[in-house]
């Protein structure tokens, strides 16, 4: 069995927050894999202590990958400020012949595939295009770690996240799959403050979320608590409408979300003062302009560092490609052009601390901890899609038993998807669009 087939049947997929099945990018061969160690969201806390405490796994999980896919380097991507991660991997490195170790700044968003692509080895991805089509695989650490464990036959049965803000005790733990949003805020002391806005991942591209009992996924990364008044959570709050009658009514196409924007940056044709603040509000048929807005990552540095009139380009830009998926438009941009990066591809960039500062987050910026968390819920709500791709179809039925590491969830045939396992022991108690199991 090849490590694919044996990444495929445990089911790992990409953790970063995207969900890709990790076992696609594995199919021929490639030049480079990088291991994305940046973690650049603010408050965040799981790559770098993974790197930390599971070097020899993680290594051991990137070394395999570099394997499979006979590349000449596998190299660990972090930022120079994560001292006793990269202490502990280069202490190891030593072992592996293939493998490096690049260090980045403290910027955001660092760890965009396509920025770090260019960070770390010079190279820009095509509009449009993949890592790929520069002979490069990306891959998140807790995915990486993962890939080792699916290599010992061991399946994705848990998720480690890091619970931060308005919380007694913030910390970052492992949880079985289908563990409450409420149940994990409890195990970090539960929230200091009577009322509070909840942000499921990080805070730049993190969403809202009222239902505390919604489910902890394999693409979790982050539960943060922040005040109901904090500038970060008022912006996410504005609704389309808004949105758009704001950016009608006050741009004044002073480009600096353009002049800000990444993927602008490193030389792509996106131009968000123009395919966001024109197009949408205003119905410019342009159909390259319009569809440009495919190239958007939705990294939010324009909404809510950028512009000063406080607008929100990258919503518009979401809201754009979820009109055109749904009318059936694609990307009408060439894969094959070789961009150019601007002049100050290397300069334009974010700190965190000013990221920090105006996202009123300067309050929160102690570390959350890895700790070992012994909890076993006595009930999880395990749903059928935390991937990219086609639901998987569910291989059991209510009242059947069921033993952690179990396979509850089969791959469509013929589609894109991802396996899912039980992530407790215990009884079959319901079978819908998630699969719940009882102790």
């Amino acid at each position: 069995m090849t490590l694919a087939d044996k990444v495929r049947s445990a089911g790992v997929v990409g953790a970063g927050g995207a969900g890709f099945p990790t076992h696609v990018k594995y199919q021929g061969e490639m030049e480079y894999v990088l291991a994305n160690g940046a973690e650049c969201e603010p408050l965040l806390y799981v790559d770098q202590q993974l790197m930390e405490y599971y070097t020899d796994e993680f290594l051991e999980g990137l070394n395999l990958i570099v394997g499979e896919l006979q590349a000449k380097k596998g190299i660990v991507c972090l930022k120079e400020k994560y001292k006793d991660a990269i202490t502990n991997i280069k202490d190891r490195l030593i072992q592996y012949d293939r493998l490096d170790i690049h260090l980045l700044e403290n910027y955001y968003p660092a760890g965009d595939e396509f920025i770090m692509v260019f960070d770390a080895l010079g190279r820009v991805i095509p509009e449009g295009g993949l890592p790929l089509h520069v002979g490069t695989v990306v891959n998140n650490i807790m995915t990486i770690i993962n890939v080792a464990r699916a290599s010992r036959g061991i399946p994705v049965t848990d998720r480690t996240l890091t619970v931060h803000g308005e919380v007694n005790n913030p910390l970052t733990f492992s949880l079985p799959i289908g563990t409450t949003y409420r149940e994990a805020i409890e195990l970090a002391g539960g929230s200091r403050i009577p009322d509070f806005a909840l942000v499921v991942g990080g805070p730049m591209m993190g969403s809202l979320e009222e239902d505390l009992d919604k489910p902890i996924t394999k693409t979790t990364s982050g539960l943060l608590l922040l005040p109901p008044d904090n500038y970060l959570v008022m912006r996410k709050k504005e609704s389309d409408h808004t949105a758009i009658r704001r950016g009608r009514s006050t741009c004044d196409q002073c480009m600096y979300c353009t002049m800000y924007c990444p993927r602008y940056i490193i030389g792509h044709q996106l131009q968000p003062h123009k395919s966001a603040m024109r197009a949408a509000p205003y119905g410019i048929s342009d159909t390259k302009l319009v569809t440009s807005s495919w190239l958007c990552s939705e990294c939010k540095l324009c909404d809510y560092f950028a512009c000063p009139l406080f607008l929100s380009p990258g919503k518009i830009h979401g809201m754009m490609k979820k009109e055109m998926g749904e009318a059936g438009v694609g990307n009408t941009l060439n894969r094959d052009q070789n961009p150019e990066p601007r002049p100050y591809a290397d300069t334009r960039r974010v700190p965190i601390q000013r990221l920090v500062h105006r996202l009123q987050l300067t309050d929160y910026m102690e570390k959350a901890p890895l700790v070992d968390v012994d909890y076993v819920p006595d009930r999880v709500k395990i749903p059928l899609i935390q991937h990219i791709g086609a639901p998987a179809v569910p291989l059991v039925k209510p009242g059947q038993r069921v033993e952690r590491g179990d396979l509850i969830g089969e791959i469509p045939e013929g589609k894109l998807g991802a396996r899912i396992h039980a992530s407790i022991s215990g009884i079959v108690a319901e079978v819908s669009d998630c699969i719940v199991i009882e102790r």
